[in-house]
């Protein structure tokens, strides 16, 4: 399960163009296995043969516009989750992956630019409360769209599940 931290730092493992079906991530045969860790060996395999071992844990994905397109099979990200990709950093995203997804407790930002500037394997920090990407390496700094105060609150539970049961519990003491 992901946390929402303050600042994260973290590096690229992988960019992404316009309108990307999250299906891809793990091919769209394998979309109604249930299992993350059986698909471990199919994440990235038709962009990338050796993906998991290019990438490390706490990386992250960088999007373009509608990030997430297409329907909303959790099973995709849920393999993601379960190799250590810890945020999704989008110019934009299809509205039910955010709200799916938000729900999951994986932190997603919105942040104009951020395309043109972050590179594969791009060492950067984000920081959760300034709603804020930087690029150690340049000097950069990307300013991305804020939380709700509800997102914020379901993403530090852990997810919607989390946030709803600590409602309830708070409600009945």
């Amino acid at each position: 399960m992901i946390f929402l931290p303050s600042s994260h730092k973290a590096r690229v493992a992988w960019c992404f163009g316009d309108d990307f079906d999250v299906d891809q991530l793990i091919g769209v045969a394998n979309i109604k296995v249930q299992d993350e860790a059986a698909l471990t060996n199919q994440v990235m395999k038709q962009f990338e043969d050796d993906f998991l071992e290019k990438m490390g844990p706490g990386d992250i994905l960088v999007g373009g516009r509608n990030f997430g397109y297409g329907h909303p099979h959790a099973i995709s990200m849920r393999a993601m989750r379960h190799i250590g990709i810890k945020a999704v950093i989008a110019e934009s995203f299809f509205s039910s992956f955010w709200i799916g997804e938000i729900g999951y407790g994986m932190p997603l930002l919105v942040c104009p630019g951020i395309t043109a500037h972050a590179k594969r394997f791009d060492p950067v920090v984000i920081d959760f409360d300034s709603y804020t990407v930087s690029f150690p390496e340049t000097g950069l700094t990307l300013h991305c769209e804020p939380y709700t105060k509800r997102e914020k609150a379901i993403l530090r539970a852990g997810g919607l599940k989390n946030f709803l049961l600590n409602e309830r519990n708070s409600k009945i003491e």
